[in-house]
């Protein structure tokens, strides 16, 4: 599966989010909780999963901005994700393993986050949706090795991972990392970024990195494009294009 990040365009509305996924050829869109489609709003989020629908689209997941570790009353705050979650019709919500790296965190914070995810998950599970971890520098799921201890503490059938190249480590650690985690993702968002400063380059001058990514998570997943180079509408018609001939 393929699809579009719709945080990838954040200053573009979601009709034209739409039009671009489906004139790109891509399957579906996972829409972002910060600008497009806000916690709290079922209503938008409702006409927005219909209209991606009628496009011929799938809403692939809810990319929520909720954060484990930063709420006193994690059980109240994340009903307004998920319920606006349910109205979109998204079967997966994301979410951000709290604000620490494993380096930063101690056991006492990796039980608390461990417990309140296992609570998110329960509530999710109620209405019938997965959560998955965004996989991210500056949380838990820095390494996979923290990531998998957060999954397995917090034992929740309906609990995945994402999963993105890190910047700061070498395409062969970067491979390891995905393979480590494979059993237990959901989605990869698709990039190629190179240090320093996070420049962004053409999807395609990745081809051998995320050949190597595809071949090693295989093609069941959704491969999501996030972020292309200056934000430019053609570099992301271009990205398609080849996101399409390696996995399409």
């Amino acid at each position: 599966m393929t699809g579009l990040v719709s945080v990838t365009f954040r200053e573009l509305s979601p009709e034209e989010i739409i039009a671009l996924a489906k004139e790109a050829g891509l399957e579906g869109i996972e829409w972002g909780g910060d600008i497009h489609v806000p916690a709290g709003e079922p209503d938008l989020a409702r006409r927005v999963g219909e209209a991606t629908r009628a496009a011929g689209l799938q809403v692939i997941s809810y990319g929520s901005y909720y954060r484990l570790m930063a709420q006193e009353k994690p059980e109240q705050a994340f009903l307004p994700w998920l319920e606006t979650a349910k109205a979109l019709r998204a079967p997966n919500v994301r979410i951000w393993a709290g604000g620490k790296t494993p380096e930063q965190a101690d056991e006492a914070y990796r039980q608390a986050a461990a417990a309140e995810l296992r609570c998110l998950c329960a509530l999710a599970g109620e209405k019938g949706l997965s959560v998955s971890l965004e996989y991210h520098r500056g949380t838990l799921t820095q390494t996979a090795e923290s990531a998998l201890s957060l999954k397995k503490a917090a034992d929740s059938e309906n609990l995945f991972l994402y999963w993105q190249p890190n910047p700061d480590i070498p395409h062969e650690k970067n491979l390891q990392e995905l393979q480590a985690v494979k059993p237990y993702l959901s989605h990869l968002h698709v990039f190629h970024w190179r240090n320093p400063n996070n420049t962004r380059y053409p999807l395609a001058e990745g081809a051998q990195e995320w050949r190597a990514y595809i071949e090693a998570a295989g093609k069941e997943h959704g491969y999501l494009m996030e972020f292309v180079r200056d934000a430019a509408v053609p570099q992301f018609q271009e990205d398609a294009r080849t996101l399409l001939q390696w996995v399409g």
